[in-house]
Formats: C-alpha cells, structure tokens, sequence
C-alpha cells in the first residue's frame, strides 16, 4: 500500500461525507478500516477535525445559552487534545514504517512532521468542502457567490501543494535524505500535575 497524500486525501473526503449524512456533533464515529491501520488513523483524524468545525459554529451563535457554550468550549479543548493525540499517533505510524530506512550522508530534518502537514490538508479538505457547499447554496447574491469562487480557486491552489509537497517530504524520508521524527507536543493545559490552575484546584478538593 502506497502512503501518501492521494491515500490522506480519500479517507478524509470519506470522512467528511460520512459526518454529513446526519451533521450531528454527538454521534459516534462510524470508521469502516481496521483498528491500528493507517486508513483508521486517518479517518479518525478527520472525523475530529469535521466534528470540531462545526462545533466551532455553534459557539459562535450569538444568543447561545452560556452554560451550552462552555460546555462546547470544553469539548473543543478535548478534541484539540485528540486531534494532538491522533497526529501523534499517526508520526509513529510512519516512524515504524520507514525505521529502517538508511540515512544518507547529509540527511536533513524538516521543519514540519508529515503528520503535521498531514493535519494542514485535513482542514484544508474541509474548507474546500464548505466552501464548494456555499457556491450551492440556494438564495446567495451574486456577489456572495463570486467571493467563495474566489477562495475556493486558492484552496485547490493549496490543495494541490500542500499534497504535492507531503508526497516530496515522505519521497525523500523513504530514500533516507531526509530523517523522520516523532516530536511530542508536550501540552500543559490539560494536565493536572502542570497546569497550576487545575494543580490549585486539586489540592483544595
């Protein structure tokens, strides 16, 4: 099986489809691959960010009840921390896919992971998406409609490189010119032990 962005690109679409049959936030994430593949890593990766996209709608109604948008923003910060999880997840993939790979004299590192640049084309899948939904959305002024054409045109520009240059970085891992690396985010926020907030609230319980 070939890894690479043409692979990213259809479980992703796959994904966005999938959660728009029902465009509920609170169903359950119906992945069809197999637990510990890399089409399920990436179909839950996508599956996180298209649930998040819309969650970030919703906080944004102007009369939301306060109490329902902390509970959003809560789930929000949880899902940033399963998406964190999930590329994580995905470079060790990778890392044990091409961890016999032969560096060659003079090997580089990238500044950015193939599961990062990986999350990048993620979102970018869902812009194109919404934006494409927008140019067929019944009632838009002219205007409207020429704007998102507009942007639509520089999101397949960018769609086009971003996946072009996934293909080149993971070309040059496997041919040892370039060294692949897990590096973890290290977040505090969500740690008790390092968020001094959430530290002070233990220690009063």
């Amino acid at each position: 099986m070939a890894i690479n962005s043409a692979l990213f690109n259809k479980i992703f679409q796959q994904s966005i489809i999938a959660y728009h049959v029902t465009d509920d936030i609170d169903i359950p994430c119906p992945n069809p691959y197999q637990t510990g593949s890399i089409e399920h890593i990436l179909f839950v990766k996508n599956w996180i960010d298209t649930v998040q996209w819309h969650m970030e709608d919703l906080i944004r109604v102007e009369d939301i009840d306060p109490n329902e948008a902390l509970k959003i923003k809560r789930d929000i910060d949880a899902s940033n921390q399963d998406r964190t999880d999930t590329v994580e997840k995905f470079e060790d993939y990778l890392f044990s896919e091409f961890k016999e790979v032969k560096l060659k004299p003079g090997a580089r590192v990238n500044t950015e992971t193939p599961g990062w640049a990986m999350d990048r084309l993620s979102i970018l899948n869902l812009k194109l998406y919404h934006f494409k939904e927008e140019l067929n959305r019944e009632g838009i002024s002219v205007a409207h409609y020429e704007k998102c054409k507009r942007k639509v045109a520089v999101l397949e520009e960018q769609y086009l490189d971003l996946s072009n240059s996934i293909d080149d970085l993971l070309e040059e891992i496997a041919s040892g010119k370039c060294e692949i690396k897990v590096y973890r985010q290290m977040k505090m926020y969500n740690d008790e032990e390092l968020n001094p907030m959430l530290r002070k609230k233990e220690s009063q319980v």
